[in-house]
Protein backbone atom coordinates (compact mmCIF):
# COMPACT_ATOMS: atom_id res chain seq x y z
CA UNK A 1 0.00 0.00 0.00
CA UNK A 2 1.27 3.52 -0.55
CA UNK A 3 0.74 7.29 -2.24
CA UNK A 4 -1.27 6.82 -5.15
CA UNK A 5 -4.02 9.13 -7.02
CA UNK A 6 -7.88 8.36 -6.52
CA UNK A 7 -8.12 7.57 -10.21
CA UNK A 8 -5.72 4.73 -9.31
CA UNK A 9 -7.10 3.38 -6.79
CA UNK A 10 -10.49 2.69 -8.26
CA UNK A 11 -9.34 2.19 -12.03
CA UNK A 12 -8.06 -0.84 -10.38
CA UNK A 13 -11.31 -1.50 -8.03
CA UNK A 14 -13.61 -4.50 -9.11
CA UNK A 15 -15.20 -4.16 -5.61
CA UNK A 16 -16.21 -1.04 -2.91
CA UNK A 17 -15.88 -2.14 0.32
CA UNK A 18 -17.38 0.73 2.78
CA UNK A 19 -16.61 1.20 6.34
CA UNK A 20 -20.05 2.18 7.93
CA UNK A 21 -19.44 4.19 11.33
CA UNK A 22 -18.03 7.50 8.99
CA UNK A 23 -17.97 7.28 5.33
CA UNK A 24 -21.56 5.86 5.34
CA UNK A 25 -23.46 6.92 8.86
CA UNK A 26 -22.66 9.06 11.99
CA UNK A 27 -23.84 5.92 13.75
CA UNK A 28 -23.95 7.89 17.21
CA UNK A 29 -24.78 11.36 16.32
CA UNK A 30 -28.13 10.86 17.96
CA UNK A 31 -27.61 8.70 20.94
CA UNK A 32 -23.83 9.68 21.75
CA UNK A 33 -20.97 6.98 21.78
CA UNK A 34 -20.30 8.21 25.23
CA UNK A 35 -23.65 7.84 27.25
CA UNK A 36 -23.87 4.32 25.74
CA UNK A 37 -20.08 3.76 26.71
CA UNK A 38 -21.43 4.26 30.32
CA UNK A 39 -24.46 2.04 30.19
CA UNK A 40 -22.07 -0.77 28.97
CA UNK A 41 -19.51 -0.11 31.69
CA UNK A 42 -22.42 -0.42 34.38
CA UNK A 43 -23.58 -4.05 32.54
CA UNK A 44 -20.18 -4.91 33.03
CA UNK A 45 -19.92 -3.66 36.41
CA UNK A 46 -22.97 -5.57 37.46
CA UNK A 47 -21.40 -8.81 36.23
CA UNK A 48 -17.49 -8.19 37.61
CA UNK A 49 -16.89 -5.26 39.42
CA UNK A 50 -13.32 -5.54 38.97
CA UNK A 51 -13.55 -5.60 35.20
CA UNK A 52 -16.41 -2.55 35.81
CA UNK A 53 -13.71 -0.58 37.23
CA UNK A 54 -11.79 -0.20 33.69
CA UNK A 55 -14.83 -0.18 31.51
CA UNK A 56 -15.58 3.08 33.44
CA UNK A 57 -12.60 4.35 32.13
CA UNK A 58 -13.51 4.23 28.92
CA UNK A 59 -15.66 6.27 26.70
CA UNK A 60 -15.81 3.91 23.38
CA UNK A 61 -18.65 0.90 23.33
CA UNK A 62 -15.82 -0.70 21.05
CA UNK A 63 -13.56 -0.64 23.66
CA UNK A 64 -15.75 -2.46 25.73
CA UNK A 65 -16.78 -4.82 23.93
CA UNK A 66 -13.02 -5.73 23.55
CA UNK A 67 -12.59 -5.54 27.19
CA UNK A 68 -15.30 -7.85 27.96
CA UNK A 69 -13.77 -11.13 26.96
CA UNK A 70 -11.61 -10.93 30.17
CA UNK A 71 -14.72 -11.26 32.19
CA UNK A 72 -15.49 -14.43 30.98
CA UNK A 73 -18.52 -15.76 28.29
CA UNK A 74 -21.21 -14.41 30.58
CA UNK A 75 -20.06 -10.46 30.49
CA UNK A 76 -18.83 -10.92 26.55
CA UNK A 77 -22.34 -12.30 26.09
CA UNK A 78 -23.94 -9.50 27.68
CA UNK A 79 -22.08 -7.11 26.80
CA UNK A 80 -22.13 -7.79 22.97
CA UNK A 81 -26.05 -8.09 22.92
CA UNK A 82 -26.61 -4.68 24.94
CA UNK A 83 -24.11 -3.29 22.27
CA UNK A 84 -25.89 -4.95 19.83
CA UNK A 85 -29.57 -3.17 20.82
CA UNK A 86 -27.68 0.46 21.35
CA UNK A 87 -26.25 0.31 17.84
CA UNK A 88 -29.97 -0.37 16.36
CA UNK A 89 -32.02 2.40 18.46
CA UNK A 90 -28.67 5.05 17.51
CA UNK A 91 -28.79 4.35 13.98
CA UNK A 92 -32.94 5.28 13.79
CA UNK A 93 -31.62 8.55 15.25
CA UNK A 94 -28.54 9.15 13.80
CA UNK A 95 -29.91 11.48 11.24
CA UNK A 96 -29.29 11.07 7.40
CA UNK A 97 -26.33 9.54 5.48
CA UNK A 98 -23.10 11.11 5.33
CA UNK A 99 -23.01 14.27 2.43
CA UNK A 100 -22.19 11.97 -0.96
CA UNK A 101 -22.13 8.63 0.99
CA UNK A 102 -25.13 8.05 -0.88
CA UNK A 103 -23.87 9.27 -4.31
CA UNK A 104 -20.67 7.06 -3.84
CA UNK A 105 -22.98 3.77 -3.44
CA UNK A 106 -24.98 4.86 -6.64
CA UNK A 107 -22.29 5.31 -8.66
CA UNK A 108 -19.63 2.05 -7.48
CA UNK A 109 -23.28 0.41 -8.41
CA UNK A 110 -23.78 2.48 -11.48
CA UNK A 111 -19.98 1.22 -12.83
CA UNK A 112 -20.70 -2.75 -12.13
CA UNK A 113 -18.66 -2.97 -9.10
CA UNK A 114 -19.69 -4.96 -6.58
CA UNK A 115 -20.29 -3.35 -2.98
CA UNK A 116 -20.05 -4.53 0.44
CA UNK A 117 -20.43 -2.56 3.52
CA UNK A 118 -17.42 -4.06 5.69
CA UNK A 119 -17.93 -2.76 9.51
CA UNK A 120 -17.05 -3.61 13.47
CA UNK A 121 -20.52 -2.51 14.29
CA UNK A 122 -23.21 -5.13 13.99
CA UNK A 123 -24.86 -6.66 10.84
CA UNK A 124 -28.61 -5.98 12.10
CA UNK A 125 -27.45 -1.95 12.53
CA UNK A 126 -25.92 -1.44 9.39
CA UNK A 127 -28.94 -3.16 7.82
CA UNK A 128 -31.55 -1.30 9.68
CA UNK A 129 -30.21 2.08 8.24
CA UNK A 130 -29.93 0.36 4.93
CA UNK A 131 -33.55 -0.20 4.84
CA UNK A 132 -34.28 2.58 6.74
CA UNK A 133 -33.03 5.01 3.83
CA UNK A 134 -34.09 3.39 1.33
CA UNK A 135 -30.73 2.03 0.30
CA UNK A 136 -30.33 -1.64 0.37
CA UNK A 137 -30.91 -2.34 -3.12
CA UNK A 138 -27.32 -1.02 -3.45
CA UNK A 139 -25.38 -3.88 -1.37
CA UNK A 140 -25.05 -6.66 -2.43
CA UNK A 141 -23.74 -7.94 1.31
CA UNK A 142 -23.02 -6.95 4.42
CA UNK A 143 -20.50 -8.37 7.15
CA UNK A 144 -21.11 -6.66 10.89
CA UNK A 145 -18.51 -7.86 13.75
CA UNK A 146 -18.76 -11.52 14.21
CA UNK A 147 -20.71 -12.11 17.17
CA UNK A 148 -19.01 -12.55 20.75
CA UNK A 149 -15.22 -12.58 18.79
CA UNK A 150 -13.89 -8.83 19.25
CA UNK A 151 -11.25 -10.34 18.61
CA UNK A 152 -11.78 -10.49 14.93
CA UNK A 153 -12.87 -6.60 14.82
CA UNK A 154 -11.06 -4.98 12.10
CA UNK A 155 -7.80 -4.16 12.56
CA UNK A 156 -8.24 -7.71 11.73
CA UNK A 157 -8.54 -8.44 8.18
CA UNK A 158 -11.65 -11.32 8.94
CA UNK A 159 -14.40 -8.98 7.51
CA UNK A 160 -12.73 -7.82 4.28
CA UNK A 161 -11.52 -11.46 3.97
CA UNK A 162 -15.48 -12.58 4.33
CA UNK A 163 -16.52 -10.00 2.16
CA UNK A 164 -14.13 -10.76 -0.62
CA UNK A 165 -14.83 -14.47 -0.60
CA UNK A 166 -18.80 -13.65 -0.55
CA UNK A 167 -18.56 -11.00 -3.32
CA UNK A 168 -15.77 -13.94 -5.52
CA UNK A 169 -13.39 -11.16 -5.90
CA UNK A 170 -9.83 -12.11 -5.04
CA UNK A 171 -8.99 -9.25 -2.11
CA UNK A 172 -6.56 -7.66 -4.56
CA UNK A 173 -8.83 -6.37 -6.26
CA UNK A 174 -10.80 -5.09 -2.96
CA UNK A 175 -10.82 -1.39 -1.54
CA UNK A 176 -11.89 -0.67 1.74
CA UNK A 177 -12.82 3.02 2.02
CA UNK A 178 -12.56 3.93 5.90
CA UNK A 179 -12.01 6.78 8.21
CA UNK A 180 -9.99 4.96 11.00
CA UNK A 181 -6.02 3.73 11.16
CA UNK A 182 -7.53 0.29 11.93
CA UNK A 183 -9.57 0.13 8.75
CA UNK A 184 -6.08 1.08 6.98
CA UNK A 185 -4.35 -1.83 8.82
CA UNK A 186 -7.22 -4.52 8.18
CA UNK A 187 -7.18 -3.81 4.63
CA UNK A 188 -3.48 -4.01 4.26
CA UNK A 189 -3.53 -7.66 6.43
CA UNK A 190 -6.23 -8.98 3.99
CA UNK A 191 -3.73 -7.81 1.03
CA UNK A 192 -6.75 -5.14 -0.41
CA UNK A 193 -6.06 -1.19 -1.24
CA UNK A 194 -7.61 1.38 0.54
CA UNK A 195 -8.61 4.84 0.75
CA UNK A 196 -8.96 6.58 3.99
CA UNK A 197 -11.72 8.91 4.17
CA UNK A 198 -9.98 11.98 6.71
CA UNK A 199 -13.35 13.46 8.24
CA UNK A 200 -12.16 15.14 10.90
CA UNK A 201 -8.83 17.51 10.87
CA UNK A 202 -5.31 16.07 11.33
CA UNK A 203 -6.71 12.81 9.85
CA UNK A 204 -5.24 12.68 6.72
CA UNK A 205 -1.27 12.92 7.88
CA UNK A 206 -2.65 9.79 9.69
CA UNK A 207 -4.45 8.09 7.14
CA UNK A 208 -1.55 8.56 4.94
CA UNK A 209 0.61 7.33 7.31
CA UNK A 210 -0.83 4.32 7.92
CA UNK A 211 -0.52 3.40 4.30
CA UNK A 212 -3.83 4.47 2.67
CA UNK A 213 -3.17 4.53 -1.11
CA UNK A 214 -5.29 7.68 -1.84
CA UNK A 215 -6.77 10.02 0.67
CA UNK A 216 -10.04 12.26 0.45
CA UNK A 217 -11.96 14.47 2.49
CA UNK A 218 -15.53 13.75 1.21
CA UNK A 219 -17.37 11.37 -0.22
CA UNK A 220 -18.35 13.09 -3.02
CA UNK A 221 -15.10 12.93 -3.80
CA UNK A 222 -15.49 9.06 -4.69
CA UNK A 223 -18.47 9.67 -6.32
CA UNK A 224 -17.08 12.16 -8.84
CA UNK A 225 -14.10 9.31 -9.44
CA UNK A 226 -16.23 6.52 -9.60
CA UNK A 227 -19.06 8.57 -11.93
Amino acid sequence: MGSSTLAEVLGATRAVLFDFDGPICDVFAGLPAHGVAMDLARAVASLDANLGGKARAMDDPMEILRLAPQGGESVLSGIEDALTSAEIAAVKVAGPPITGAVEALEAAHSSGRKIAVVSNNSGDCVREFLTRHGLGHLVHEVIGRAAYRPDLMKPAPHSLLLAAQRLGIAPEWCTLIGDSVTDIEAADAAGAMAIGYANKPGKNLALAEAGADAVVTDMGTVAMALG
